[in-house]
C-alpha cells in the first residue's frame, strides 16, 4: 500500500485558486472587469508556482518559486482588500478569503524561511 504524503500548501493554494475563480465569476457577471482579472491573475498563480516549486532544479530554484508565490498571495489579498474597500465584494466575502489568503501566506514564510537555513 502506498501512501502518498500530503503536500499541504499544495492542497490549499489549488483549493484557494478554485474559490477565487468563482469569485472572479461573480464579479465579471457584476460587470466588474479590471479588478477581478487582477484577482483571478495573482490568485491563481500562488498555485501554479507551488506546482513549479515540486520539480525544481536546485534548492535556490525552489526558493525562489515559493517567494514567489509568497509575492503572489501577498497582492491576491490587496486586490481582496480594494475590491472590498471598493463595495465590489460584502465583509463576510472579504474575511472569508482574507482568512484563507493569510493562512497561505503564513505557511509560504514558513516554508522559504525553512528552506533558507
Amino acid at each position: 500500500m502506498c501512501l502518498e504524503k500530503k503536500n499541504i500548501i499544495k492542497d490549499k493554494s489549488f483549493d484557494f485558486a478554485i474559490e477565487i475563480v468563482g469569485l472572479y465569476k461573480e464579479l465579471v457577471d457584476r460587470k466588474e472587469f479590471v479588478l477581478s482579472r487582477q484577482l483571478l491573475k495573482s490568485g491563481t498563480s500562488i498555485g501554479a508556482n507551488v506546482r513549479e516549486a515540486e520539480f525544481a532544479q536546485s534548492k535556490a530554484d525552489f526558493i525562489n518559486k515559493m517567494s514567489i508565490s509568497l509575492k503572489e498571495a501577498n497582492e491576491t489579498d490587496y486586490w481582496l482588500e480594494l475590491l472590498f474597500q471598493t463595495n465590489y465584494i460584502e465583509k463576510e466575502t472579504y474575511h472569508k478569503f482574507n482568512r484563507k489568503s493569510k493562512e497561505i501566506i503564513k505557511l509560504l514564510v514558513s516554508i522559504v524561511k525553512s528552506s533558507k537555513s
